[in-house]
């Protein structure tokens, strides 16, 4: 089997894990830098071209797109799934998750829980708009931060609407979400593959950190899963039509509540927490979907001729 991974730097931690995993599994591995990839768009023969070669013979693709080249990486993904190939995570479940706004509102439709959130771009009443979220304090949230960046934690209410004021100058929408005290500065990363959840770490933000980002100084560390825990995750995933993800929990009073669903989820912080081959089960992933394909269109085929 032939595996291209998207990816724009093959020395990164997740890349090298899933190269790796492939190849001692047999198969044939191309690094593609997603954005040096080049397509023809046509309805006859779609093409993908690198380095001057088109890229053939490609079973399966595996999506590790950064959030600051999302539009183009996933439109290099849905060129490769008009040629055929199977993607590990579909373009547009990527583009779902993306959007923060989006996923929110997806999951409010299934009725996965979550922080109470609002969502402005200029509002006419600040008061007004931290009421609706239980008061402070709040948490606030840049639409298009990643990583903890462009994420604040307002106390009272006069911070909160200063720092409001402030996104509302950089002209940028935002997300206002009630803040989980109870959580204690901890969240739960699940690695979520195909309907199950394969692992899961507690990331626990540094001292005096409200923002358990590992890119922010935090400790990860393995952690036992509640059958409600796994079910959210599940579910969270499952919305966002990814089948691969990394949900992000925190453990308030009322049970799990859902921060966010990543469809890039990073390996290094999760394998050393766990000790567990993540990449491998990814990889195992694409060998069973495609053997199911095959035996389905074998059968189609055989059934055709009787």
């Amino acid at each position: 089997m032939k595996i291209a991974i998207l990816s724009r730097n093959p020395r990164l931690y997740s890349t090298r894990r899933l190269v790796e995993a492939a190849q001692s599994r047999g198969h044939e591995v191309v690094v593609l830098d997603v954005l040096r990839c080049y397509m023809n768009v046509t309805a006859n023969k779609p093409e993908v071209h690198y380095n001057g070669k088109e890229i053939t013979g490609v079973d399966a693709v595996i999506p590790r797109i950064g959030a600051s080249v999302t539009f183009y990486g996933t439109a290099v993904l849905r060129q490769f799934e008009m040629m055929g190939t199977f993607p590990l995570n579909e373009s547009v479940a990527i583009s779902r998750s993306r959007d923060k706004l989006r996923s929110l509102q997806l999951m409010s439709r299934k009725g996965v829980d979550m922080p109470v959130t609002g969502f402005a771009h200029k509002p006419g009443d600040t008061k007004d708009l931290l009421k609706m979220v239980g008061g402070t304090p709040v948490v606030i949230k840049l639409l298009e931060g990643t990583q903890g960046i462009g994420v604040v934690l307002a106390e009272t209410p006069k911070a909160a609407e200063s720092v409001v004021e402030a996104f509302m100058g950089l002209k940028a929408n935002i997300l206002i979400q009630e803040f989980i005290k109870e959580a204690g500065g901890a969240d739960i990363r699940c690695f979520v593959v195909g309907d199950r959840v394969v692992a899961a770490m507690k990331r626990q933000g540094a001292e005096g950190e409200f923002r358990s980002n590992l890119h922010r100084g935090g400790s990860a560390t393995l952690t036992k899963l509640t059958a409600k825990e796994r079910a959210t995750a599940i579910k969270a995933a499952k919305t966002m039509g990814l089948n691969v993800a990394g949900v992000d929990l925190l453990r308030s009073a009322r049970g799990p509540v859902v921060m966010e669903v990543n469809s890039s989820p990073g390996l290094e912080g999760i394998e050393t927490a766990t000790s567990l081959d993540i990449a491998s089960m990814q990889i195992e992933f694409i060998e069973k979907h495609l053997e199911r394909t095959v035996n389905r269109s074998s059968l189609t085929k055989t059934r055709g001729k009787g």
